[in-house]
C-alpha cells in the first residue's frame, strides 16, 4: 500500500465541495394474454429490481461522484459490472459531499430504513484532511458498523481503507491509515486497502483540486472496489441470525 504523495498541498486538501442527488424510476406493468394452444413458452424475464438484494455505498463526496456524471462515478461502474456478469444486486449510491464520520453516524440509521445485503463503508477522509481527534474517528467508524449490524444483522459489510498525506505529520497519517485495518480486523469486515490505489496523488487522475478523481480516475477505483467486491458477491448469502 502506497501512501499519498506529499504533493498535495494543505490548501487544496481543504477544497472541499458539497453536492449529491439521486434518482430512481419504476417499470411499467406487463398486460396479461390467454397462450395460444402448443404455443412455445415466453422467454425467462430478468428479476425485477425489487427482487435484486442491494448494495449500499455510504461515504463522502469520493462516492458521492463530486465533479464527474452520476454514471461515472464508481459506484456506478461497478453497477455495470454486476450486470455485466448477471449477479442479482442493486446499487445504491448514499455518498454525501463533506461527510465526515460523525455525520455519517448520524444518518446511517435513516439510510438503513431497509435491509442491505452488502454495505460499503467509505468514510474518514474528511475528518483526516481536517485533522480531526483520530479517537473520535474510530468511535463514529465502529458505531456505524454497529448500526448495521443491529439493522441488517445479515449484511456483508465491506470497510474502504483511505490515507493522507503526511502534513498533519507523520505519526498522524501512519495512525490514520492503520486505523482501518484495525477496524476489519477486530470487525471480521472484508477491507479494501486504500480505495483510491493508483489515482491519489496522481495529477492525470484527479480533477484541479488533486483530491477528487476524474472520470478516469473513478474507472481505476471501480476496479479496485470489483476486485475485492467479485468474490464476496459470488459467495452464499449468510442466513439472517
Amino acid at each position: 500500500m502506497k501512501t499519498v504523495p506529499s504533493i498535495l498541498s494543505c490548501g487544496l486538501l481543504l477544497a472541499l465541495c458539497i453536492s449529491c442527488g439521486s434518482n430512481s424510476s419504476q417499470p411499467a406493468a406487463d398486460v396479461v394474454t390467454a397462450p395460444a394452444e402448443n404455443a412455445a413458452p415466453p422467454p425467462a424475464k430478468p428479476a425485477s429490481a425489487s427482487a435484486k438484494q442491494t448494495i449500499l455505498f455510504f461515504g463522502n463526496s469520493i462516492t458521492a461522484g463530486l465533479g464527474v456524471e452520476p454514471e461515472q462515478a464508481f459506484p456506478a461502474l461497478v453497477g455495470q459490472k454486476i450486470d455485466s456478469v448477471g449477479l442479482g444486486y442493486t446499487v445504491v449510491n448514499a455518498g454525501l459531499s463533506g461527510e465526515t464520520t460523525a455525520g455519517g453516524r448520524s444518518r446511517v440509521g435513516w439510510v438503513l430504513r431497509r435491509p442491505v445485503a452488502v454495505f460499503v463503508l467509505e468514510l474518514g477522509g474528511n475528518d483526516g484532511l481536517r485533522g480531526l481527534p483520530l479517537s473520535a474517528t474510530r468511535r463514529n467508524l465502529q458505531a456505524i458498523i454497529d448500526t448495521v449490524r443491529r439493522r441488517s444483522p445479515q449484511a456483508r459489510i465491506v470497510l474502504a481503507g483511505m490515507q493522507i498525506p503526511p502534513n498533519l505529520g507523520a505519526d498522524y497519517a501512519a495512525d490514520f491509515k492503520k486505523l482501518y485495518g484495525d477496524l476489519a480486523r477486530e470487525n471480521k469486515l472484508t477491507l479494501i486497502p486504500f480505495l483510491l490505489e493508483g489515482v491519489g496523488g496522481v495529477a492525470r487522475l484527479n480533477q484541479r483540486d488533486g483530491i477528487h478523481p476524474t472520470p478516469a480516475g473513478h474507472r481505476l477505483v471501480a476496479r479496485t472496489v470489483w476486485g475485492v467486491l467479485q468474490p464476496l458477491l459470488r459467495q452464499p448469502v449468510p442466513a439472517t441470525p
